[in-house]
């Protein structure tokens, strides 16, 4: 899904949730969630569309309507050896689309 697609669906009241999700290296992910199914974004070469911050992707977003947004964290528990077996949850934080400067 591009950024104009998530602006249509946006502007239709389809799109759940927007998720940032967190990955190594400090960049982020985005993506739409729409009737309970992701939908990444990708970039203008079709490639997944990477963000460096928070205020990277509300510029990016300044057109689409608002919607729910999360940041995401991937549960790090089977990274971790010795932790044995933990349930598995993700960090999911709800954030603003605008700014709150």
């Amino acid at each position: 899904m591009n950024l104009h697609q998530l602006n249509t669906e946006a502007r239709a009241g389809h799109v759940d949730e927007l998720n940032l999700i967190a990955i190594e290296g400090g960049d982020y992910l985005l993506e739409a969630r729409i009737k309970g199914h992701a939908h990444p974004l990708s970039d203008p070469r079709g490639e997944r569309l990477r963000v460096h911050s928070v205020e990277d992707t509300r510029k990016l977003l300044q057109t689409i309507p608002m919607v729910s947004m999360n940041l995401v964290h991937w549960s790090v528990q089977d990274e971790m050896c010795g932790m044995g077996t933990h349930p598995e949850e993700d960090l999911k934080v709800p954030i603003s689309q605008r700014s709150a400067w």
